[in-house]
């Protein structure tokens, strides 16, 4: 008789990039919702936990700002901001690098008097000091500074006529989708294209919440798709490159080191001078062999990717691989036989 044992991972052995990662299946089905929850709230995993901190800092940050800085320089067009909301970037910059501060207290500090401040990020051996307002008192100009400081992609929306607008951001890991292209259109348009929720209304109740958002609120979702190769940028822009890899990768015997579950992270901040929505996008890469070390990750996800409806499945791009990622997961249950 063959019997599956879910065994708890010893945590203890486990590497800080399992430990930590966000693993977004509470059980063996998905569907789209909004899962909003409070910032800053702590989640305890099958390996671990996350979401204590709102800037996440991880053993990738220097390798993915040096990846940022490879395709702005490819394709400026991944950062842009609409003269209207320059004030809203500094908010953004005015809220974050003092939080920043406060959850690496030993590699970052960020001092203010008035309009004046200071920051230093040792990782990067980096001191500054600039001025709020002051878009020349920064070597880079404010959005693009923000930008080399954080994992995280970058959103500003806009609020008005009883709406969010896409005005600002600095998006260069985008997940199948392309920042510039949407630059300019409201909250709605920009979620049109995806399947069912607009019929289970999921769009509408997230627009009606992040309007009613106060200033200084923050709040974070999770999202999630899959990758091949540990690839930040599969923007529309660069379909080319990364899309045929889509059509192979099921028969690819390095499937389970090759293909990723992308996790994003998405913070909701409501800034606090302002009153712009920021959503700051985090990134997060876990390949097939390393989910398949924590028994419970393997085996929701192999049931999430087998159970998945299709027209899902092929908006997130990956209906023609996952079952071949659902069958090596669930092949890889840990039996034993006993008479």
């Amino acid at each position: 008789m063959s019997i599956t044992i879910d065994r708890a991972p010893d945590t203890f052995v486990l590497p800080e990039r399992i430990k930590r990662f966000p693993f977004p299946f509470p059980g063996d089905s998905y569907r789209y919702s909004a899962n909003v929850e409070p910032a800053h709230k702590t989640v305890t995993t099958e390996a671990g936990a996350w979401g204590a901190r709102l800037i996440d800092i991880d053993e990738h940050y220097l390798q993915e700002l040096a990846e940022r800085d490879e395709v702005l320089a490819r394709d400026p067009s991944r950062m842009q901001v609409l003269p209207h909301m320059r004030t809203a970037v500094w908010d953004a910059i005015s809220t974050l690098l003092p939080v920043m501060a406060e959850e690496n207290p030993g590699t970052m500090s960020f001092h203010r008097e008035g309009n004046t401040c200071r920051w230093q990020n040792s990782l990067q051996d980096l001191g500054v000091e600039f001025t709020i307002g002051d878009d020349n008192s920064l070597p880079m100009g404010p959005l693009r500074f923000l930008g080399s400081q954080i994992q995280d992609d970058v959103v500003l929306l806009d609020i008005r006529e009883e709406t969010m607008w896409l005005d600002a951001g600095l998006v260069t890991f985008a997940a199948d989708w392309s920042f510039g292209f949407d630059v300019g259109m409201n909250f709605l348009e920009i979620h049109g294209p995806v399947p069912r929720v607009k019929e289970e209304k999921i769009v509408s109740r997230a627009h009606q919440f992040l309007l009613r958002l106060q200033p200084g609120e923050q709040y974070r979702r999770t999202n999630w798709t899959m990758t091949i190769d540990r690839r930040l940028d599969t923007s529309t822009e660069t379909y080319p490159v990364w899309g045929p890899d889509r059509a192979t990768i099921a028969n690819d015997p390095a499937l389970p080191d090759r293909l990723h579950l992308r996790v994003e992270v998405q913070h909701l901040i409501r800034l606090p001078h302002t009153g712009v929505l920021l959503f700051l996008v985090r990134t997060h890469l876990l390949p097939l062999s390393d989910i398949a070390k924590v028994p419970a990750w393997r085996e929701k996800m192999g049931h999430v990717l087998a159970e998945l409806p299709e027209d899902m499945a092929e908006y997130k791009g990956i209906a023609r691989y996952r079952k071949a990622a659902s069958d090596w997961l669930l092949a890889n249950c840990i039996s034993s036989n006993s008479p």
